[in-house]
């Protein structure tokens, strides 16, 4: 039988992990190409030989997702496979749409398909959207992980956005570690977090490598979810998030509808700033889609760290792009900071855009009062810095969990807002990671 040829829809994630885990050695199959959306300047490179396994001598070209037809039709493709995450249900058969109609089949891999077994306990943090607050939910369990003697290893969902040969494998021990793989701000916002309370972290391309070296150092590894695509790595226990200032969203998103039905605990974050019919609404669809799971009710505490910088001042509010951008948030919790902190203006940012942010808010029309942190590239890290300069604010409310003036100009006094989870119901994470580890085996959860 002739393999059949094959197209990967992705973003530099999922799409790199089906390929290592289904294609790479399964000869039914032969993977022509991948294409990329979502990140910029992630097209028109290669998935490199050197990852790609003895079957693909020359590695694997990835191209822009504009010219799937093209690429469907030149290439002979008889099946597309897609593999990214965050985006509507619409949007996924819209794709689908277009494949039927060159012929090819379109197809989605199943987590067993996908999934890697550890030999370690492995709590997954996923979420329904991105930006619901899985980081502070890691952070929340690796102290509490800490406190009963256990050693968590945080693995992050990859965002290889670099060169990939070098990415295969990384790990995050200090913040000069993010300088030596030249992270971009979207990576730093996910490991700084861990990396300042002493927590390891890894991530990368090659997750069997990943996690076959995570494994030498963990008693438990904590798996954080990147957008709301579901875990790598087969999970003993799945925390999702959910965020009432989106309801419905947990079931208009793919898939993170997948998350919410998995899911073993449900965390229903943000309820100290989101409206009531919105926590209403998304109570009511947990109880109808997944009325087993237990429900943890929790705020996100947002602190600054010099609040006199906001009251009374025009401020520009710099906040996580992801959250902004594909997790479609007008705002987040900088902007919840500079309102309960009294500013007296937050300033438009679109006016004053550089660069790349002119390209960017034009894209994600909803972004008006605050300034994703967008920082892919350097050059994208100079138009953040130009913008940033233009706005000609009093004070910046910074509120991506990176040190921003690390890694560019700050041209105004800045405050730092930080979010922490308070789980306000039982029982809490303390209690169910109790009964988790009671659940373990000796064998489980000691070294050899």
């Amino acid at each position: 039988m002739p393999s059949e040829r094959v197209l990967i829809l992705g973003a530099a994630g999922r799409d790199f992990h089906c390929f290592n885990t289904y294609f790479r050695d399964n000869s039914h199959y032969e993977v022509i190409a991948f294409t990329a959306t979502q990140i910029p300047g992630i097209t028109e490179r290669r998935y490199p030989a050197e990852l790609s396994g003895s079957r693909y001598a020359e590695g694997i070209p990835i191209y822009p997702e504009d010219q799937l037809e093209t690429l469907i039709r030149r290439q002979h493709i008889t099946q597309v496979v897609f593999a990214y995450s965050d985006v509507s249900h619409l949007t996924v058969m819209h794709l689908a749409s277009r494949v039927l109609a060159c012929g090819a089949d379109f197809r989605l891999l199943g987590p067993e398909h996908t999934f890697l077994t550890a030999t370690r306990p492995v709590i997954s943090v996923c979420a329904v959207r991105t930006g619901c607050g899985k980081g502070m939910v890691v952070r929340r369990l690796a102290s509490l992980l800490r406190a009963r003697g256990q050693r968590p290893v945080v693995v992050r969902h990859p965002m290889p956005y670099g060169d990939l040969v070098k990415q295969a494998v990384q790990r995050f021990a200090t913040l000069a570690d993010c300088d030596r793989y030249e992270c971009t701000i979207e990576e730093r916002e996910e490991y700084e977090q861990h990396i300042r309370v002493g927590v390891v972290v890894y991530a990368g391309v090659d997750y069997e490598r990943i996690l076959r070296t995570a494994e030498q150092e963990a008693d438990v590894i904590l798996w954080d979810g990147g957008n709301n695509d579901w875990p790598f790595f087969r999970p003993n226990l799945e925390i999702v998030l959910l965020d009432p200032h989106r309801a419905g969203h947990e079931l208009l998103y793919h898939p993170g509808e997948t998350n919410l039905r998995r899911a073993q605990v449900l965390i229903v974050n943000k309820l100290d700033s989101a409206p009531v019919a919105g926590i209403q609404q998304v109570m009511s669809n947990i109880a109808q889609i997944n009325p087993q799971a237990t429900v943890i009710q929790a705020r996100s505490a947002v602190s600054v760290d010099r609040p006199e910088l906001i009251r009374g001042k025009r401020v520009l509010v710099i906040e996580d792009g992801p959250t902004l951008t594909h997790g479609e948030m007008g705002y987040g919790s900088g902007t919840i900071a500079a309102q309960r902190y009294g500013a007296a203006e937050v300033i438009d940012p679109r006016s004053s855009a550089q660069g790349s942010l002119v390209e960017t808010f034009r894209r994600y029309p909803w972004i008006t009062h605050a300034l994703p942190a967008m920082g892919y590239s350097p050059s994208q890290l100079q138009d953040l810095a130009a913008t940033i300069t233009a706005a000609a604010c009093d004070t910046m409310v910074i509120a991506t969990p990176v040190d921003l003036g690390h890694v560019i100009p700050l041209s105004a006094p800045s405050c730092r807002v930080r979010y922490e989870l308070e789980e306000i119901s039982h029982p809490d994470l303390g209690e169910i990671l109790d009964n988790f580890l009671r659940g373990l085996t000796s064998s489980e959860v000691d070294h050899e």
